[in-house]
């Protein structure tokens, strides 16, 4: 029996962990034990941060694991990568990793490699003013440089009000640093591959609708995208140059864009791993029929197979909060009667009580569906 190990122990990482089970892996988790769901499910679990990395290493060389991974978890990726350079397993680089687990180095590489990004700067304390973004011009986003989830994430429409943001996305940072970027007016999609030894895979997109400013947060995301089949190919011809230059080779990645009414394309970010908010654990199967967590888990192991879609349909997700309470009566009736709904794939509940969105954290629960 092979052994995988697991970097992240929250939902986010129940369907890797379900899925490493139905293939018959012996499986360990390293995760700090707080809301650690995975920690019954798996067949060894260690109360280890996920940053840990020299403590995850020395276990899983006790170990000698088969594979390491994690899905939709930007932190984790780091670790993985480096426990993978270590034992000599199927992982990328670890300073490719570091790359794409912050904004600022991940713009850097893709201004020197010409991949099309908004304008920036990084800046470690709120002590900023309009005068040291001579460049720059109103609106603002203000981010921190290593979160994910739209924390932190604040539109800047006056310059008054951007000491305050970047105050904001210092607290939320890890490093305490925050990016500066113009923002890009335009639709929002974002894109899913999966690479194996520098080949890159592109498998869909996804349209995504927002909370809009000041936070962004994620209210639904629908596949397959309505763009253009160029701008399919346009978007998956940028996505392998950017993953090439940050020198992405193995497992999953999530690109994120934004497309101006005139068809310009910016490179907002990309992730070393899986889109979350179900992304990648369940609408990329529904829509393409590719089990998209099954590859991430063989690319790992070094037992990876070429991309396979077996359907074409739509699938998409929509979250509840109070910005979209109507859709609570619409869970409540699939979970009371599934038999009357066999578009809806899946349902839940997570709060009973409604909150605005500042983040995705803040969200009440979620409804994902499936139809031809």
């Amino acid at each position: 029996m092979k052994t995988l190990a697991i970097i992240g122990a929250s939902y986010l990482q129940e369907p890797l962990v379900m899925k490493a089970k139905e293939m018959g892996l012996y499986t360990l988790c390293f995760a700090w034990k707080d809301g650690a769901v995975c920690k019954d499910l798996v067949d060894e679990f260690y109360p280890i941060s996920i940053v840990e990395k020299e403590q995850i290493l020395t276990v899983c060389q006790k170990k000698q694991i088969d594979g390491i991974c994690t899905i939709a978890s930007d932190v984790a990726a780091p670790t993985v990568a480096y426990v993978a350079n270590k034992m000599g397993l199927v992982g990328n680089n670890y300073e490719a990793a570091v790359r794409a687990n912050n904004k600022f180095a991940m713009r850097e590489v893709f201004m020197k490699s010409n991949i099309p990004c908004p304008l920036y700067k990084m800046v470690n304390n709120a002590h900023c003013t309009k005068h040291d973004f001579p460049q720059m011009k109103l609106p603002l986003i203000v981010k921190p440089t290593d979160r994910s989830g739209s924390l932190g994430v604040t539109k800047v429409e006056q310059w008054e009000d951007l000491q305050p943001a970047v105050e904001i996305a210092l607290d939320k940072s890890f490093k305490k640093e925050a990016m500066i970027e113009e923002f890009v007016d335009g639709r929002e999609i974002s894109v899913e591959f999966i690479s194996y030894h520098g080949q890159h895979y592109p498998l869909q997109i996804t349209d995504k609708v927002t909370t809009e400013a000041p936070h962004f947060v994620e209210l639904e995301h629908h596949q397959p995208s309505t763009l253009s089949k160029v701008m399919y190919e346009k978007i998956y011809a940028i996505t392998n140059r950017a993953l090439n230059a940050l020198g992405l080779t193995d497992g999953a990645s999530h690109s994120e864009y934004r497309i101006t009414k005139d068809g310009h394309v910016a490179v907002m970010e990309i992730g070393g791993r899986m889109g979350g908010d179900f992304i990648g654990s369940d609408l990329v199967r529904l829509s393409t029929g590719y089990d998209f967590v099954k590859g991430v888990i063989e690319v790992a192991l070094g037992e990876f197979k070429t991309p396979q879609f077996t359907t074409s349909q739509q699938s998409g997700v929509y979250f509840l909060c109070e910005e979209t309470k109507l859709l609570l009566s619409k869970i409540q009736e699939f979970i009371a009667h599934p038999e009357q709904h066999p578009e809806i794939f899946k349902a839940e509940i997570t709060d009973n009580n409604l909150h605005n969105v500042t983040c995705s954290a803040d969200r009440s629960g979620y409804l994902i569906y499936s139809k031809k």
